[in-house]
């Protein structure tokens, strides 16, 4: 009995160092996981600063973090909110073709990244389930029109009312 004892203690040990190793595998990973959203906020913002200092630029399109103030450009152009999510293999493709396209994004269209992991209140607000959920919303934020998985750039644009 002792020695059975002993060994399921040993086995509980081992399973519990087992899951602790890898619970601390997986908070390393989300940690990437956010400076690399960081990082892609910190270049959007940069695009757009770029934009408002008016340098000696041919006039395109914006794509860059959603912020609710940004809606008011809908007054002038188009709105499109996309949900995005840095786990989804269709929602990384989408954002690579527009990153690689920026000047093809035509002067009235504004793209706002949202994370769809997140933004819970603008996911009930629009009734988006699922994630590469596009959204075209009125300078008062109200939905236009809802749409899910455009592929690329030119989709997306051609997918807007």
């Amino acid at each position: 009995m002792n020695k059975t004892a002993g060994i399921s203690i040993a086995v509980v040990a081992l399973i519990a160092i087992a899951g602790f190793a890898y619970a601390s595998m997986n908070k390393s990973a989300d940690v990437s996981v956010k400076d690399e959203t960081s990082q892609t906020g910190e270049k959007d913002m940069s695009t757009e600063e770029g934009m408002e200092k008016g340098e000696d630029m041919m006039k395109t399109g914006l794509y860059e973090a959603y912020a609710p103030e940004k809606l008011a450009r809908a007054k002038e152009g188009d709105v499109v909110l996309f949900f995005h999510a840095t786990w989804c293999p269709s929602c990384r493709g989408l954002n690579a073709d527009i990153e690689n396209n920026l000047e093809a994004i035509p002067a009235n269209v504004s793209i706002l990244k949202l994370d769809y992991d997140t933004e819970t209140e603008l996911k009930k607000k629009y009734g988006v389930t699922t994630q590469h959920t596009l959204v075209q919303v009125d300078a008062e934020g109200n939905l236009i029109k809802k749409w899910s998985g455009s592929p690329t750039l030119t989709g997306l644009v051609g997918s807007i009312q």
